[in-house]
């Protein structure tokens, strides 16, 4: 399951968005504090629901999101270690930067300036990796002088380099890596090196723009990094829409000239910036959606379905949602020549149904 941690200074809206996404059912992070939450979020996606409508089967499974929310200000995680355990399980962090005007809610600083604040936050995570770099070179340097390895070798060319990136104040995830050193230093899990959202909170004013967040992200002054994304959500409006029926959370939303729901938005973005894509299965029994990452094959497809459907491979049946959805089903795609039969290094597609043959 995709892991996503929520970040950012204190009363910027974390929580607010935790909410937003969870509906507030929570619990509490595995050996942290009771402040810190998770939540898993269904991904919202109407190709599967289009799909249930064609097969009615007995179980309909989307793909989901296990969001966490970490308690007080980044910086304070940051320098005092607080979380930071739940942090580095994350495959991807979720910045939320302060954009509302509110004058109830005390700001960082002697205004709102998200370009401040992004850079505040991404200096901490800089500092903090830095701190387990240099603590983690001091030790080889002690091991290698005790006894030639290869191995810490290699290790301590990939920790200088990444050492030389951040005393220079630049996220790891921006540091060009070989194979070798990327593999080098996952044990880490170093902060800078995720891949980072950054969710700008709007005010009501500012509402309608939440459809144009990078052009918004460049009027505040942010600037779009290697391996980042920006979205944009108004946690005022999001907080409404969450206790309204679906017909009522339309009409809202048309008021405000929003397109979607924070969450679609949000998810949408996140799959972006990692590279995932969906596909499905249906049948009577269930219809399911799984996530993959781009470029993933159907023997490595399978897998994700099973072990076992990927030891006894066979072929791929494939059809792009569109063509399925025209056809009106199976029987008719065959007739026209749109399922088509692929082998084990077939790179699956976003929105392809995928039936797997396979020896038992």
């Amino acid at each position: 399951m995709l892991r996503i941690g929520i970040v950012g200074l204190s009363l910027v809206g974390k929580t607010t968005l935790f909410r937003i996404l969870t509906h507030a059912q929570t619990g509490k992070v595995p050996g942290g504090k009771p402040e810190a939450h998770v939540g898993v979020v269904k991904v919202p996606d109407p190709r599967l629901d289009r799909l249930a409508e064609m097969f009615h089967p007995q179980k309909v499974i989307h793909a989901s999101i296990e969001y966490v929310d970490t308690p007080a200000s980044v910086i304070q995680l940051a320098r005092t270690g607080t979380q930071a355990a739940a942090l580095k399980e994350m495959n991807a962090l979720a910045h939320v930067v302060r954009v509302f005007e509110d004058s109830t809610i005390p700001v960082e600083g002697d205004a709102v300036d998200p370009k401040r604040d992004t850079e505040s936050v991404e200096l901490e995570l800089i500092l903090s990796d830095l701190a387990i770099v240099e603590k983690r070179l001091e030790r080889l340097d002690k091991d290698l002088k005790k006894q030639k390895s290869p191995a810490l070798e290699k290790e301590h060319l990939a920790l200088g380099k990444a050492k030389e990136a951040l005393e220079g104040q630049k996220p790891l995830r921006e540091l060009a890596l070989s194979p070798e050193e990327e593999l080098a230093l996952r044990g880490f899990t170093f902060l800078s090196l995720k891949p980072m959202l950054y969710v700008l909170n709007l005010g009501e004013r500012d509402a309608a723009r939440t459809d144009a967040a990078e052009e918004f992200a460049l009027d505040t002054g942010l600037k779009q990094r290697p391996k980042t994304a920006v979205t944009a959500v108004c946690g005022k409006i999001e907080e409404e829409l969450s206790e309204l029926s679906d017909a009522e959370s339309a009409e809202f939303l048309a008021s405000y000239s929003l397109k979607e729901s924070a969450i679609s938005r949000l998810i949408r973005s996140s799959y972006r910036l990692l590279g995932l894509i969906s596909f499905f299965t249906v049948g009577e029994d269930e219809c399911r959606a799984w996530t993959i990452r781009e470029g993933t094959t159907a023997l490595e497809a399978a897998g994700e379905i099973h072990s076992d459907i990927q030891r006894g491979f066979i072929r791929a049946e494939v059809i792009p949602y569109a063509d399925l959805i025209d056809a009106g089903g199976f029987a008719e795609a065959r007739t026209r020549g749109t399922l088509k039969l692929e082998g084990k290094d077939y790179i699956v597609h976003d929105g392809e149904i995928v039936h797997f043959r396979h020896s038992a």
